[in-house]
């Protein structure tokens, strides 16, 4: 299905549509239960505000999921994301080491599991990371965005003309930000 250089546009897709859906999931479950029992947690480990910092935080994550989702300004989205996942990080979850599933013991109806390490806090910020650099790819706001600001790049590579003959050739390479026109002469 995926020939030439169409695919690399959408290889963002499935890591937004997870990280994305990831956001809002803890977002809402946090808004449904109520920031109350969030900033009881955030004012244990030192936050500061933690009511505040509460209600930013679960708001984040639902509208940066949301954005990350969407592919809407991902990279504005991401940063508070990636700032939010290294305080989780080093605040909770570095005490129980890397692993998500630490097996404490086995009970006579299945295995019993402690807290978590800080493997899926590394995966969203890798994958956050992997969005900036690369861009939010095929259908998105922001591929939409940058084809109607430069409406003659129509995303992927493409040879315009053939090499070898003499003519000039242009190469266009679709950026996230839209950028990138590059001319060669052949």
């Amino acid at each position: 299905m995926f020939r030439g250089q169409q695919a690399w546009r959408w290889a963002p897709v499935p890591v937004r549509s997870i990280v994305g859906i990831g956001f809002i999931v803890h977002g809402w479950a946090k808004l449904i239960r109520g920031p109350a029992g969030f900033a009881l947690l955030l004012g244990r480990i030192g936050v500061p505000v933690p009511w505040f910092t509460a209600w930013v935080a679960t708001l984040a994550e639902i509208v940066g999921g949301a954005a990350v989702l969407l592919g809407a300004f991902v990279t504005a989205a991401s940063v508070p994301l990636i700032a939010m996942m290294l305080v989780a990080t080093f605040k909770i979850h570095l005490q129980y080491g890397f692993s998500s599933i630490n097996t404490i013991g086995l009970a006579s109806n299945g295995p019993r599991f402690g807290p978590p390490g800080y493997e899926v806090n590394l995966l969203y910020v890798a994958s956050l990371v992997a969005l900036i650099l690369g861009g939010a790819g095929a259908v998105s706001f922001d591929e939409w965005r940058a084809r109607r600001r430069h409406p003659a790049d129509r995303g992927g590579a493409q040879a315009l003309a053939a090499p070898g003959r003499g003519r000039k050739r242009e190469l266009s390479e679709f950026s996230r930000r839209g950028r990138a026109v590059e001319k060669m002469d052949r």
